[in-house]
């Protein structure tokens, strides 16, 4: 038997391997910052062994209220993943207790979204006669940060923003970009096409390729949380930003989703900006629209349960939906989803799955449709 994380997103620390029904490991902190709760590794050699893996300091994870309940995820293909019904949480210890069928398997936090699909769909939307690929600038390691346009820029089209994975173990988010761009890009979808008559819209599917390709939770290359760093971005430690925003500036922003996944809660629900100074009544009613619209989209988003009033405090500015309606004054929400299950609409094989956050963000162009209409209707 033999364990290993030196592959793309891959992340673990072996404390000792030596015995399959005693196995000790460790969630390993991002490379520059001490945020840890991601893990992705591989195990070798194992058919038909019964496996007890122990995360020994999984109480130190950042979000350590997320285990209750959660369920690892498996897959021998990298591409058909599976829920381990053995996940438990004890005595501040992670445990996974399987036996597998084959030879070698992955274990996960959630269903990884690898670089080289990431290039793909950069790609595929290349390929597209509505889209076109512009390359923002560099991260912090040197990676491309791509941007998705779809759409021509017009004074009647309303500039629409979609940004993913500012955190980049959060890989839902990357998932619902492909499902949204696949439904987007579908020249026989007439919601699809419709979008693309009143909108141009700006996709940015990795905010974080360095953290991604890391194995990183929370923080890029240089240990900063990109969702921290909205209000005053630096050009050298959070290029990331820098460079969003400052396109941003540049096009204007109507519209603005900024898609996340929750560790701990286990629902589909938006972070809003009641908070956020300037939020209007007319920004109320388009924000009520829109969450009316996505309800009847799809049965998994729901808007009973999500964050706190007053959960972010004097950093509430520094985070890219808050920035966004405040410097903008424009509906600008985050959309979270659960690394573990939708209580709602639970699912005892995948939980919440790369498939259901595919689906999601296909079934997000219908309420961005409805804002677009309501807009193009009030003028």
């Amino acid at each position: 038997m033999r364990i290993s994380a030196n592959f793309d997103g891959g992340s673990v620390e072996i404390v000792d391997a030596s015995d399959p029904a005693d196995i000790r490991l460790r969630l390993r902190a991002d490379n520059a910052a001490d945020f840890r709760q991601w893990f992705h590794f591989r195990v070798l050699g194992v058919a038909g062994t019964p496996l007890t893996m122990r995360f020994e300091n999984a109480a130190d994870a950042v979000f350590a209220d997320g285990w209750h309940d959660y369920r690892a995820v498996a897959s021998y293909d990298r591409r058909h993943w599976f829920r381990v019904p053995g996940t438990s949480y004890e005595d501040g210890q992670l445990v996974i207790r399987h036996t597998p069928e084959r030879a070698n398997i992955y274990y996960a936090y959630f269903e990884p979204y690898p670089h080289e699909r990431h290039l793909e769909l950069v790609g595929k939307a290349e390929l597209s006669p509505w889209a076109q690929v512009t390359d923002l600038g560099a991260s912090v390691e040197g990676r491309d940060l791509e941007m998705i346009v779809v759409g021509r820029p017009m004074p009647e089209r309303l500039p629409v923003w979609i940004t993913a994975r500012q955190h980049p173990g959060e890989t839902m988010a990357e998932w619902f970009v492909e499902g949204l761009l696949e439904r987007l890009l579908d020249g026989a979808d007439p919601v699809a096409r419709r979008v693309r008559e009143l909108a141009c819209l700006y996709i940015v599917p990795n905010m974080n390729p360095d953290g991604a390709v890391r194995g990183n939770l929370r923080s890029n290359a240089a240990g900063i949380n990109l969702n921290r760093a909205w209000r005053e971005p630096d050009p050298t430690t959070s290029p990331e930003v820098f460079h969003v925003r400052r396109e941003m500036q540049r096009t204007g922003v109507a519209l603005y989703l900024d898609i996340h996944g929750d560790e701990t809660l286990s629902y589909v629900f938006f972070s809003t900006a009641e908070e956020v100074p300037g939020y209007s009544d007319t920004i109320a009613r388009q924000q009520a629209a829109f969450c009316d619209a996505f309800r009847a989209a799809s049965p998994d988003f729901q808007t009973e349960h999500g964050y706190a009033t007053g959960r972010f405090g004097e950093e509430l500015l520094t985070l890219a939906s808050k920035w966004v309606a405040w410097h903008f004054q424009c509906l600008s929400l985050t959309l979270e989803m659960p690394f573990k299950d939708n209580a709602n609409l639970p699912d005892g094989r995948t939980g919440w799955s790369a498939a259901r956050s595919k689906r999601l963000g296909a079934a997000v162009l219908q309420p961005i449709l409805r804002f677009l209409e309501d807009a193009a209707a009030a003028h």
